[in-house]
């Protein structure tokens, strides 16, 4: 069998064969873009859980008790987590906002100097390489249509994507994230609380907990982009580590310094 039949003939040509026939593109075209909320999963996911234990390692470090870093890292949990899950809701609303303002702008200049915006839309496609009568024919189509001609303006003079992410389901994601894996942290100290003589360093299996959850993290964010999941994983535990280093530094040098 030669290089290309065998090429041919592999389960995964098949299948990319069969997402490139014309019908199967046409479905793909006409469906609505899926927005992925992994960013803000893993951006809730690892500042819940370096925070968290940025307290944990803080509060550990200045020699205070369980009960302390308790009523502190659920403090943290809860503030911060909402405090987070707010601010990405008013982010992700802000650039909607900001896309409603541009398209209304770009409404208004069609509508006042129509001409001056068919001759952005023949320099846009000029400089892609259309030339004479099809960059003529380009221009007609688009500028025929007044939502196709205002969305290749956003697109195209603006650099603005047509739809963004939902802000309630972003912040949302968020939210869960921060309080799911930023309570690992947490959980040596709960069951150090509960049964107060079945864990002689709930310190130490905190700091061990929150390294692995950071290692998963990154390695379920390498699942979705194209990176190495080792290299994503180590990634995500050294920035973890590093501020949950600088909390224990702070933190002790305190305690000496006040106790």
């Amino acid at each position: 069998m030669t290089r290309q039949k065998a090429l041919t003939s592999s389960p995964d040509h098949v299948d990319l064969a069969a997402t490139h026939t014309p019908e199967s593109i046409r479905q793909r075209l006409q469906a609505q873009s899926k927005h992925s909320y992994l960013r803000d999963f893993v951006y809730g996911a690892i500042d819940g859980t370096v925070t968290t234990f940025a307290v944990v390692s803080g509060v550990a470090g200045a020699g205070l008790s369980t009960s302390v870093i308790l009523i502190l890292g659920v403090a943290n949990l809860v503030g911060d987590g909402f405090s987070m899950a707010a601010s990405n809701y008013l982010g992700t609303k802000t650039e909607e906002e900001l896309r409603r303002k541009a398209r209304r702008i770009e409404e208004q200049h069609i509508a006042q100097y129509p001409e001056g915006e068919r001759e952005e839309i023949r320099q846009i496609f000029a400089c892609k390489g259309f030339e004479d009568e099809q960059l003529e024919h380009v221009v007609d189509v688009i500028t025929a249509d007044h939502r196709r001609w205002v969305d290749t303006m956003l697109v195209e003079e603006l650099g603005l994507p047509l739809e963004g992410p939902s802000a309630t389901k972003a912040a949302v994601t968020t939210l869960i994230a921060f309080v799911l894996v930023g309570f690992i942290p947490l959980a040596a100290f709960i069951y150090d609380f509960v049964a107060p003589t079945r864990l002689s360093h709930p310190y130490l299996v905190s700091t061990v907990l929150t390294g692995v959850a950071f290692f998963l993290v990154g390695t379920a964010k390498s699942w979705f982009v194209d990176e190495s999941w080792l290299r994503a994983g180590v990634e995500t535990l050294l920035i973890g580590s590093g501020a949950a280093g600088l909390a224990y530094g702070v933190g002790l040098f305190l305690g000496n310094v006040v106790g």
